[in-house]
Formats: structure tokens, sequence, C-alpha cells
């Protein structure tokens, strides 16, 4: 798999893992143009970390990841090591989503990336979480991909739907936080 800059990165073999496609990448990357550079990027379900090190390489200061599989944790590190520079900090957290979002608690992230298995229970849980904890910047966004066939976004305290995108076979939901 290659990423920004042409940059190869370790995959998984099997189907442990989903990478998100990369016309799906870079459609995520054009909406969130220039808004990269010296962000605080939280990867979700976070696979290979192809999210994550693409973040890197457009400039983020701070990316975390989350994984459930420990084989995708090291190999999420090798490649986030391999693409960040000194300056750049990142953290691969391993275990249930939900319950590492509850010890980021007090952090604020300006991108989050939720890219869960599409027939998981994970969505509300996870989306529930990112509000109750404030993971999301005032000025931040939160991109959920999913199948456009399955998908029912429901209410969800402190966020809004900001946009709606699919492209074949996946979809993207963008939540930024309420503007009462």
């Amino acid at each position: 798999m290659r990423i920004y800059g042409q940059r190869q990165l370790k995959t998984l073999s099997g189907q442990e893992t989903r990478p998100t496609a990369a016309r799906v990448r870079e459609a995520v990357f054009n909406i969130w143009q220039g808004t990269i550079p010296n962000c605080r990027w939280l990867d979700l379900c976070a696979g290979t970390g192809s999210m994550g090190a693409e973040a890197l390489c457009r400039g983020a200061s701070l990316v975390v990841g989350i994984e459930k599989w420990a084989k995708a944790c090291a190999i999420i590190q090798q490649n986030w090591e391999q693409v960040a520079s000194p300056e750049q900090e990142f953290q691969v957290l391993q275990g249930d989503v939900v319950k590492r979002l509850k010890t980021l608690a007090g952090q604020k992230f300006d991108r989050i990336y939720f890219d869960p298995p599409y027939a998981s229970n994970l969505y509300q849980p996870v989306l529930d979480a990112i509000a109750q904890y404030q993971l999301l910047d005032e000025n931040g966004e939160l991109a959920v991909e999913h199948s456009p066939n399955n998908w029912v976004s429901k209410p969800i305290s402190s966020l809004e739907i900001c946009q709606e995108k699919v492209y074949g076979n996946t979809a993207l939901t963008f939540y930024r936080p309420c503007t009462d």
C-alpha cells in the first residue's frame, strides 16, 4: 500500500483488517485540505494505520491510534515510525476502542477518523464516547467510514452531521460539534 509521497506501508495478510481504499483516503484529505498541518489526529480502529500515516506525512503534530488486534498494532507502530519526523508525536494503543477512549478523556483532537468493521456494533458506543469525553475540539471534525447500505445516523449529543459522501461501497459521514 502506498500513501502520500509514494511511501510504501506494511500491511497484514488475510482479512483481519480492511485498509481504507486509496480513493477514499485521498477524498478525506482533500476535504480536510489545509487543516492537517499541526493538527491532533485520532485514528480509531486503525487497522494498518494508513490514515494516521497519511496524517503524519501531511504534517499532523500528534497522531494517536487505537486498534484491538496486537499484530496490527505492531504494523502501525512500524509504519508510523517510518513516516514520522522527529518533531511529530504518535502513540499506538491496543485494546477495546470504547474502553481506550475513556483513557483519552481530557484530550482534544482536531480530526478524528473512525473506521470499524462495517458489520460491528461499535458505531453508536464509540460516537457516544467521543461526545461524552469531549474528545473533538470545538473547531474539529470527525469522519465515520461505513457501508452506504446499512447506515442509519442517529442523534449524538453535542455532535451534528455536517456532510455525507459516498464512494462506491464506502460512505463517509462527517460530524462537528454542535454550535448552539
